[in-house]
């Protein structure tokens, strides 16, 4: 999801290194009840400092270095009148950080933050991968991704799923926030008989093209070249789509178009955007605490997201994707998180259920106490993903693996 799928200023930066020409240290931020978890990457020799906000996902944010030896540090963001002075002692950094008026301290400790991960698999696999590329031959692009062969695969025909992630660039394993879902997706539907592709979103990691000024028209595309691909290795029985958020859309437009056998839809927009983001930018303003709404129009939501400067949301805005559901005609399972503040259950469900077919493949499901992310989050708010252990629910996991199965 674009980092626009969030309302947050990037506030906070800080650094230090001693002893070693680079180094890597962590601290928190509190402001008010909100707490940041700001880790500076500082290359003494370059003069070079880097942020990453962990909870915003942001990473690589330059800073401006105003003083920067073994044993104290001072770098700024000018446009965000933030300034940070610290002094190093030992393996900490004591400092004091500033925006405007406001002044706190600020401590940092040496190391990269470390968060447990208990679903993510690890090395050796009891199964196969193996690097792929496929082309988007309209756009002049190559598209590298893993496929994942099931447990035990011996060149029988079983169901593959092409993985689309969701707004913004992200790498095969949709990796956001310290968290790798599709990864973890991946790794459950092996186990269960089941082969996948993800790959990297183009511009990002392996894959050539660029990103910047993509349209959801144009991952679609890139999405629909995986899917030629995966037909054409006749290894498969059948080939489906489970995308994300803005992918869980581009699996709805893609059936429309009958260009898939099955789709699994995580947290995918089925109305028109533009009123989503309306209660999108109100819904995660009050799951950080708002009382109040932040925008009550169309027009609102536009001049917050700053619209017309980004192409990408520019055309996002513009889509309604509900013509597209009552035109699908094969199976599919959406599933929804009743806490998501990013793509509203309530928005999207009862649109499914009007206009997808009644067949018996065709299920819409909310669960509670669910993040867009699909993890249990009591409130919803994005700001505690890095901190939730859980990648991916496990329920939704079976459900996912075991409606594949019964097709």
């Amino acid at each position: 999801m674009k980092k626009l799928f969030t309302i947050l200023a990037v506030i906070c930066s800080i650094n230090g290194f001693a002893q070693t020409n680079t180094a890597t240290w962590h601290g928190v931020l509190k402001i008010a009840a909100q707490e940041l978890t700001l880790q500076l990457h500082v290359d003494e020799a370059k003069k070079e400092v880097l942020l990453d906000v962990l909870e915003q996902g942001a990473e690589g944010q330059a800073m401006e270095v105003v003083h920067l030896t073994s044993d104290s540090i001072h770098v700024t963001i000018p446009n965000l009148m933030l300034n940070y002075q610290g002094k190093v002692v030992g393996d900490s950094i004591l400092g004091t950080f500033r925006q405007g008026m406001f002044k706190t301290s600020l401590n940092m400790a040496r190391g990269e933050v470390k968060y447990n991960r208990p679903q993510e698999p690890t090395k050796p696999y009891p199964y196969q991968t193996m690097e792929v590329m496929f082309s988007n031959k309209e756009a002049g692009i190559t598209l590298f991704g893993t496929l994942t062969l099931p447990v035990d695969y011996k060149g029988k025909r079983v169901p593959v799923v092409l993985m689309v992630t969701g707004s913004g660039p992200q790498n095969r394993d949709e990796e956001l926030f310290g968290h790798k879902p599709f990864l973890v997706i991946a790794d459950r539907l092996a186990r269960n008989g089941i082969a996948s592709l993800r790959y990297d979103d183009r511009g990002v990691g392996a894959s050539n093209g660029t990103f910047e000024n993509a349209t959801t028209d144009d991952f679609k595309a890139d999405a629909q070249a995986g899917v030629a691909y995966l037909r054409n290795l006749k290894m498969f029985s059948k080939v489906g789509i489970l995308g994300h958020s803005e992918g869980g859309t581009i699996a709805y437009m893609l059936a429309s178009e009958r260009k898939t056998d099955f789709i699994v839809s995580l947290a995918g927009p089925a109305c028109r955007i533009d009123t989503m983001m309306v209660e999108q930018i109100n819904g995660l303003a009050s799951s950080q605490g708002a009382t109040t709404k932040v925008v009550k129009s169309v027009a609102d939501a536009k001049r917050v997201l700053k619209v017309d400067n980004n192409v990408w949301l520019r055309h996002f805005f513009e889509l309604d994707i509900t013509p597209y559901i009552s035109k699908i005609s094969c199976p599919v399972l959406s599933v929804y998180g009743d806490v998501d503040r990013n793509v509203p259950a309530s928005m999207n469900v009862p649109i499914l259920r009007q206009n997808l077919s009644p067949k018996k493949h065709n299920i819409t499901k909310v669960y509670p106490g669910l993040s867009h992310m699909f993890q249990h989050n009591a409130t919803g708010n994005p700001m505690k993903t890095m901190k939730i252990e859980e990648t991916f629910s496990e329920e939704v996991l079976k459900d996912i693996y075991t409606w594949i199965n019964s097709l």
